[in-house]
């Protein structure tokens, strides 16, 4: 069975090679051996503090194949996003040219630098082993991090914000990054990638412009990519749009790709969860896909299981279920149904720009 828990020091071997291997770059987990070590500590830290208020923690999940105990996944919550350095981000903004003299009055999008961001929690570090087939293990990574938002809000902001992978090409090429960011650091976007650190650097405000740039005389293929998710990004997409986040008017200041936000009270994971009691699961039932998460903070897990969808008849598990948890018979687990129904569900999953 898979499951999500809080990644562990014991785990450095597994968590280096992902960040060596993934694509695109994850930028929660450090290429150096002794930054990864030093990050991963910071998230056995973070689970472990009494935490009033958001701050500098770091919170790392992995998901874990309880038969063989190989990783398969990565994902992780910043805090407060560009705690020690501003979190640089453009805003789409709509300006307004007007000639009563010409009679003109036109609206002209522009992207502004902006580190509004700053400050707000931040989904990031979604990784998924290729090896894995279908989408569950996807929504298990990274739905379990609203579930730990969910059931810990002093650690996280009203608000939660997710950056997705903008529009490549084959060879790895932004459109946008072409258009602008080339024009200003003179170098390939996959170097920038990596120095950047999650959009957290100084360099970005000293090299970016700093006056707006003004959409219409961008490119057309730097503008037909703005606000849109690469292909490889469309899953993640569907899965933020299951979960409540909404496409904003901010994108990423490197590859114009999507920045989504959610108000934590309006999340699936908050509106939608029934706490349960655990039982032993009898055979013959059956039931609709759920997440279902353990309540303590320090031993967090989140697992996939079908529960009959009346609450009254509880949590039936069978024993990987239970031992996956680390819960028994009589324990309380946070559930939430992995989908909505359609009649209820916001919005259409079309796999448009995330």
């Amino acid at each position: 069975m898979l499951f999500v828990r809080p990644g562990r020091l014991a785990d450095l071997d597994a968590l280096e090679h992902m960040a060596r291997t993934a694509q695109p770059v994850l930028h929660s987990l450090p290429h150096d051996r002794r930054a990864l070590e030093a990050r991963v500590a910071l998230s056995e830290d973070s689970f472990r503090a009494e935490v009033d208020f958001p701050g500098e923690e770091f919170y790392l999940f992995v998901l874990e194949d309880s038969e063989t105990g190989k990783l398969l996944g990565t994902a992780s919550i910043v805090a407060a996003a560009g705690y020690s350095e501003p979190f640089y981000a453009f805003r789409n903004d709509a300006l307004i040219h007007a000639s009563r003299e010409l009679h003109v009055n036109r609206k002209i999008h522009a992207l502004t630098m902006s580190h509004e961001l700053t400050g707000k929690s931040r989904l990031a570090g979604f990784y998924i082993d290729p090896s894995l087939r279908g989408d569950a293990a996807a929504h298990l990574m990274s739905r379990s991090r609203m579930m730990y938002i969910a059931a810990n809000r002093k650690r996280f902001t009203s608000e939660v914000f997710s950056l997705l992978l903008g529009v490549t090409d084959d060879d790895g090429v932004s459109p946008f990054w072409e258009a602008v960011g080339r024009k200003f650091f003179g170098r390939n976007f996959a170097d920038i990638e990596i120095e950047s650190g999650g959009r957290s650097r100084t360099f970005i405000a000293e090299v970016m412009p700093s006056y707006p740039v003004y959409v219409p005389l961008l490119p057309e293929s730097a503008q037909r990519v703005l606000g849109e998710p690469d292909e490889k990004a469309l899953l993640a997409y569907e899965i933020h749009l299951e979960e409540g986040f909404e496409t904003d008017r901010f994108v990423d200041i490197f590859d114009a790709g999507p920045v989504l936000t959610a108000q934590i009270d309006r999340s699936a994971c908050v509106r939608r969860n029934e706490t349960r009691t655990v039982r032993e699961a009898t055979a013959g039932e059956v039931g609709t896909t759920w997440l279902i998460a353990s309540n303590r903070a320090d031993e967090f897990r989140c697992v996939l299981a079908a529960l009959p969808d009346d609450k009254t008849m509880g949590a039936p598990l069978p024993l990987a279920g239970r031992d996956a948890l680390g819960v028994q018979n009589g324990d309380p687990v946070r559930c939430v149904a992995l989908h909505q129904p359609a009649e209820e569900h916001p919005y259409e999953l079309s796999g448009e720009a995330e």
